[in-house]
């Protein structure tokens, strides 16, 4: 009991000797740290903003960026042609009258060129290796693999690898 409450006088004692200066520095520190903590910016803004951010492209021939002209899109512009029809008599003449109207003819957009013969033959190769070196059978690892990646090869091929012309 005795080392108990000579623990406790010591202790605090200790609490009241070092705690009574140090509250008030600490107290001017967190004031600091407060008063800079709300001044900062919750986020820093952008430093550099590229030219084809804000519109524009480079022109070659001048070696300055301009802005983009605005173009209508080629894919999908329709062609305007004027028709004529030909209307037969019942005497069996036959007779041509323009009727000054025109016709809107829609072009396809061109397809786009898709990879995937290529990245099936990739796959397969890939599938066999990998198939063949991580199976006990080694034959049977290489064609189930080879399958598996002739798939994966050709789903990506077609639907990931495109190029757009």
């Amino acid at each position: 009991m005795k080392k108990m409450r000579s623990l406790l006088l010591i202790s605090a004692a200790l609490l009241a000797a070092c705690g009574r200066d140090r509250d008030k520095v600490a107290d001017d520190a967190l004031k600091n740290d407060l008063v800079l903590a709300s001044q900062a910016q919750p986020f820093g803004a952008q430093q550099y903003t590229n030219p084809a951010e804000l519109g524009y492209v480079f022109n070659p021939n001048t070696g300055r960026y301009e802005p983009v002209p605005a173009a209508a899109p080629a894919a999908a512009a329709p062609t305007l042609r004027s028709t004529s029809t030909v209307r037969r008599t019942s005497s069996g003449t036959s007779r041509a009258s323009s009727s000054g109207g025109t016709r809107i003819i829609y072009r396809d957009p061109p397809e786009p060129k898709r990879n995937t013969k290529r990245d099936a033959a990739i796959g397969a190769a890939a599938g066999a290796v990998i198939g063949a070196t991580t199976s006990r059978d080694k034959l049977k690892g290489g064609i189930i693999g080879a399958a598996a990646g002739a798939v994966l090869g050709g789903i990506i091929g077609h639907t990931v690898d495109v190029q757009k012309p």
